[in-house]
């Protein structure tokens, strides 16, 4: 009896396997929508938004059998940014990861139920995007950087390696209105360095040009381009003009000096992407958006374009060379 019992259920949990390995089978990937403030590039591999895939292939997951991602792109353009998040709302996405702040909270009005993943943000909660840095509430976390910490080592920097500097430009996109607390930043630790500020507003293409002749009136000998989608889709312009008018540039954002900025200071957006992936499995796995605590940068990275320095006749002090996490020659 206890035989043919057990022949029984045996035989029960045998056929049973099959169809728990068809549903694991034929379970479909997860959908991930990735909303970028900058242009598409050719290819995703080998720039920062591959800091994402890498992080997700890191910690298990193969994309096109685990997840697919939506990639979506602004083009630095911000009025895009509600058609976008509204595109991936109706797609259903099961989460959503921003790669540009501006886009947060046109995300945050379309959806109050899909996880939203902040890749790159700045001071959240004094935004009113999260409720705290611990318990941000809602449907949103992620990463966050906060302008008090890197504007002023921005001034401090760029002041380091243009000793002489009396007055420093500001570069402001009004289209970002994550930009209208950058000057309340600016204007103690510039005090301090005997450093005059002139806001400088740049929020379409045709501005750009116009912004290098109101430096030139102002007499700014450097120029400090906080992180903005806008900016870094038009870097080699800006770049080009700072160096045709022999301005000291000092950028967010490490791909700036790589296309030929003197210097740049802040996070590393690769690095940034890839954090997101640990978000974005730990609401796979079951977590809320609202209980996993914003986390901030560990690192921020100096970058020095010693090419840049020498075409526009400045020397880098050694010391700050000692500093740089990358010198470029």
């Amino acid at each position: 009896m206890q035989r043919r019992k057990f022949i029984t259920l045996l035989g029960g949990a045998a056929a049973a396997w099959p169809l728990t390995v068809r549903a694991q089978d034929s379970a479909k990937p997860r959908r991930i929508g990735f909303l970028a403030g900058g242009s598409r590039p050719a290819l995703i591999e080998g720039t920062v938004y591959d800091g994402f895939r890498q992080g997700m292939r890191q910690l298990g997951y193969t994309e096109g059998k685990d997840f697919i991602i939506e990639w979506r792109f602004a083009e630095g353009k911000y009025e895009r940014f509600p058609d976008l998040a509204a595109e991936l709302a109706r797609l259903n996405v099961d989460v959503i990861v921003l790669g540009a702040m501006a886009a947060v909270r046109p995300t945050q009005k379309v959806t109050s139920t899909i996880p939203i993943v902040m890749g790159n943000s700045i001071d959240p909660v004094g935004n009113g995007l999260v409720a705290s840095l611990a318990r941000p509430g809602g449907n949103t976390t992620g990463l966050s950087s906060a302008y008090e910490d890197y504007i002023p080592k921005l001034l401090e920097l760029v002041k380091t390696i243009v000793p002489r500097l009396s007055s420093v430009a500001i570069f402001i996109n009004p289209n970002n209105e994550i930009h209208s607390s950058i000057l309340k930043y600016v204007q103690g630790p510039a005090a301090k360095a005997n450093l005059t500020v002139l806001p400088i507003r740049v929020g379409t293409p045709e501005d750009i040009e116009g912004a290098f002749t109101t430096m030139s009136q102002g007499g700014a000998g450097a120029m400090v381009v906080p992180a903005d989608a806008f900016f870094i889709t038009h870097r080699k312009q800006l770049i080009e003009l700072a160096i045709n008018n022999k301005i000291a540039s000092i950028f967010a954002q490490r791909e700036y000096a790589l296309a030929g900025g003197l210097m740049s200071y802040g996070e590393n957006l690769a690095d940034f992407y890839r954090r997101s992936a640990t978000f974005v499995d730990k609401i796979f796995k079951g977590s809320k958006a609202s209980d996993l605590p914003v986390e901030q940068p560990t690192h921020y990275n100096l970058v020095i374009n010693l090419k840049t320095a020498k075409a526009l006749g400045l020397t880098v002090p050694p010391t700050l060379l000692a500093l740089a996490d990358e010198v470029i020659e």
